[in-house]
């Protein structure tokens, strides 16, 4: 029995299995083109609680680590081989996971502040476009008015 994993350890691989698959599966819907901020928000913020929920989900990879260290102390060699090779499965997939939802994280964060950059351009030129409407429909000064038509002039 010495040479078996305790019963929490197979709850925890379980445990961190089922969280890693609803993740990926999360993760797997396929990136669309938003263009409403508020909807970049909202899918950033459950990036940002998945990114959360990884981090609480990491206790429970370190106890499966250090299970099968000890484990490997006291089981035979082709036992504690099978329980290495089994948390190295899942440190990788959690690594490709970890390092997935990060990228995610920084491109949504980048495209949300390329979108508030082009709004703000957006606004600023509907401005100054509505000024330059307002300039245009000015009646023209009279021909012999030089002074009014300089002015005029200096404004375009």
């Amino acid at each position: 029995f010495d040479s078996l994993p305790p019963a929490h350890y197979k709850e925890t691989m379980n445990t961190i299995l089922g969280w890693m698959q609803q993740s990926e599966t999360k993760l797997s819907v396929p990136q669309v083109a938003i263009a409403d901020y508020e909807t970049m928000e909202q899918r950033l913020r459950e990036l940002k609680a998945l990114q959360s929920s990884l981090q609480e989900q990491q206790k429970g990879l370190n106890y499966l680590s250090t299970t099968v260290e000890g484990l490997s102390r006291k089981a035979p060699a082709e036992v504690s081989q099978s329980y290495e090779a089994e948390v190295e499965l899942v440190l990788g997939r959690w690594k490709k996971l970890s390092a997935l939802l990060a990228e995610r994280c920084q491109k949504l964060e980048e495209r949300m502040n390329k979108l508030q950059r082009f709004q703000n351009d957006t606004k600023t030129l509907k401005k100054w476009m509505a000024e330059v409407d307002v300039f245009l429909k000015e009646e023209w000064p009279a021909l012999g008015d030089s002074e009014a038509l300089e002015k005029q002039l200096e404004q375009c």
